[in-house]
């Protein structure tokens, strides 16, 4: 009651983030491809960019959230020693429960999360030269755990600046020509900054 107590009192003044129950933060985030592409002996290295994201949070109580994220596609391009061979789209989405630490009229809260993503690809392509020209490839959907550490920065009552990075752990069936090659192992980590709103 006593750790409460100053958030109540700034709130009925009417300048605490301390009523807030939702929260949404648009952004970009650059999503960043820790693994690789394994195909019997043959191993491909990923390389991506940024993309804009968007979230949207429930708050159960002042330190529990419950958090619905994605981002829009990415373009995944895969390379071998020889360059560039294929390319491809990249789509995450996920749920995560999150704990963010102390009371929201902080000016810096920090936040941790965990939860279940699925990483969507379409729009895969192989160039016209190399080991993959001509050919038809498929990427199937990942999906694993994600885990988020971030930081909120009050910038007013309704107002927040955010920072994080998120982990996406698993691996995807590819396929050459309908037949089973090996797996993709993305596992990208995304570094995210966005401009939030709370009410």
């Amino acid at each position: 009651t006593l750790a409460a107590a100053p958030c109540a009192f700034a709130q009925d003044a009417g300048t605490s983030a301390c009523g807030s129950r939702f929260a949404i933060v648009g952004g970009v985030g650059l999503n960043h491809p820790t693994g690789s592409v394994e195909a019997g002996a043959t191993r491909a290295d990923l390389d991506s960019e940024a993309a804009a994201t968007l979230s949207g949070s429930w708050f159960v109580n002042h330190n529990f959230a419950v958090e619905a994220w994605g981002a829009d596609k990415a373009g995944y391009r895969v390379r071998t020693a020889d360059g560039k061979v294929a390319s491809v789209d990249a789509q995450p989405y996920a749920v995560s429960g999150q704990y963010h630490f102390g009371m929201p009229d902080r000016t810096v809260r920090p936040f941790v999360g965990l939860g279940y993503y699925e990483m969507n690809y379409d729009n895969e392509t192989t160039t016209s030269t190399g080991a993959l020209a001509g050919q038809r490839i498929g990427v199937e959907t990942a999906k694993g755990p994600m885990a988020t550490v971030g930081a909120d920065v009050t910038l007013g009552q309704h107002w927040f600046a955010r920072g994080d990075v998120r982990y996406l752990h698993g691996s995807s069936d590819m396929s050459v020509n309908g037949t089973n090659v090996g797996e993709a192992k993305a596992n990208p980590v995304v570094v995210g900054v966005g401009l939030g709103a709370r009410w």
